[in-house]
């Protein structure tokens, strides 16, 4: 199902600088997969939240307070995350999350390889070059598959052997947009080395479909804040119970499962926690009045029909506009049809540098994002053999008219 207008617009109205940007005034955002719009309520709580003097772990009420505001955000992970054990941390940033979690793995290991794809994002592989080098291990990327833009259990099987250490799997590509199937792959891996810690870059994937730790078999999984209806400065981890009582970065005389250096910011747990009741009222909105987890899981499945209505609309097109798949100057990056797309379509317009059409793009009110050859995306691009492409990243709560307003610009772009 889609969203009525009535319920999009309540969406929206849930959200920070839906149509307007602050500083360029009025514009349509599709440069979600960079950072989504902002919760009205996460921006209250962390506001008031970080007005507060006090800090956690005194004998005092606001304290006390501040320590069942932490509480509530650990178990809202959890419940989000799909995640029945383990345990669950905020740091810096995603990546940040996701390079401790692999130089904790790659220490503590004793398998003498490590895994990833070249779809992965330089916040896994250039953590397991680097603690790879440093611990003596080898390092190796399977090539995805360049016709569909996925990496799937059938490019991994090949590179698989028992004395993998580390494994690294991302779930869904801020370039080409496709989500993988990492229940598979875990599955595949563990067959081959049950040893093997597998962890999971998230990042991506959480704002636009479910996620099942309980089903995936994996040892960490990673998000970021701002790219999941919060904000900056924080990114959740979860660790299986293996890795997370494995020795690890902790001050002295810590619990083993404890991964939280110093004071907690406990603002960042309360906007997480608006994340959590904002998709359990999208849940029982789309019809589901049962526990939480049912409405998040609820809310997930919405998240995902309105998106690909979103895409399906950029594709074949809309109000007599032709789609980007119908432009005959207009390429774009995986298939048109796509099982595995999740709210975004990257592309390029023959003959034109990328980088200038997305200027062009947002002088007509347009937000997108170019990703080019450089250490973010060349991985991806490369193997694919395009220098730059335009990405048009959509999120639940934009609009049809949005995507018109981006078709339109294209459309007189492309030259059609």
């Amino acid at each position: 199902m889609t969203f009525d207008p009535e319920l999009l617009t309540m969406i929206r109205d849930r959200f920070h600088h839906t149509d307007v940007c602050p500083i360029q005034g009025p514009r349509a955002f599709f440069e979600n997969a960079g950072g989504s719009l902002t919760l009205k309520a996460a921006v209250e709580r962390t506001a008031e939240l970080m007005a507060f003097p006090d800090n956690q772990g005194r004998t005092n009420v606001a304290s006390r307070y501040l320590m069942d505001v932490i509480s509530q955000g650990r178990s809202d992970m959890k419940l989000l995350l799909g995640a029945s054990a383990g345990e669950v941390f905020i740091g810096e940033t995603g990546t940040e999350l996701l390079g401790r979690l692999i130089r904790n793995a790659m220490l503590v290991s004793d398998g003498s390889r490590v895994l990833g794809s070249n779809l992965e994002h330089p916040a896994t592989y250039s953590a397991c070059r680097r603690w790879a080098e440093v611990t003596g291990k080898e390092y190796e990327q399977v090539a995805f598959d360049v016709d569909t833009t996925v990496v799937s259990v059938e490019q991994y099987r090949p590179a698989l052997t028992s004395d993998l250490a580390v494994a690294t799997i991302i779930h869904a590509s801020p370039v080409t947009g496709m989500h993988v199937d990492v229940a598979a792959i875990a599955a595949e891996i563990r067959a081959v080395a049950p040893e093997c810690f597998i962890i999971v870059d998230g990042i991506q994937h959480a704002a636009h479909g479910r996620v099942d730790i309980d089903d995936y078999g994996i040892d960490g999984y990673v998000v970021s804040g701002y790219k999941l209806f919060s904000r900056h400065n924080f990114g959740v981890a979860w660790v299986s119970e293996r890795l997370g009582t494995a020795p690890h970065d902790q001050l002295d005389g810590a619990a083993a499962n404890v991964w939280e250096l110093g004071t907690r910011d406990a603002s960042a747990y309360a906007a997480f926690s608006e994340v959590v009741r904002y998709l359990e009222w999208l849940g029982a909105e789309v019809g589901e009045s049962g526990e939480p987890r049912a409405q998040i899981e609820a809310a997930a499945a919405a998240i995902r029909d309105q998106e690909q209505d979103l895409v399906d609309t950029m594709m074949w097109g809309t109000g007599g506009l032709p789609g980007l798949g119908q432009l005959d100057n207009v390429r774009v990056v995986g298939p048109v049809s796509s099982e595995h797309r999740s709210g975004m379509v990257s592309f390029w317009i023959e003959g034109q540098d990328s980088l200038d059409v997305v200027d062009a793009l947002n002088a007509d009110g347009v937000r997108t994002h170019a990703r080019k050859r450089d250490y973010y995306s060349a991985t991806v691009l490369e193997p694919l053999g395009i220098e730059n492409c335009i990405r048009a990243s959509a999120s639940h709560y934009n609009s049809r008219a949005e995507v018109e307003q981006l078709l339109a610009t294209v459309s007189r772009l492309a030259g059609s």
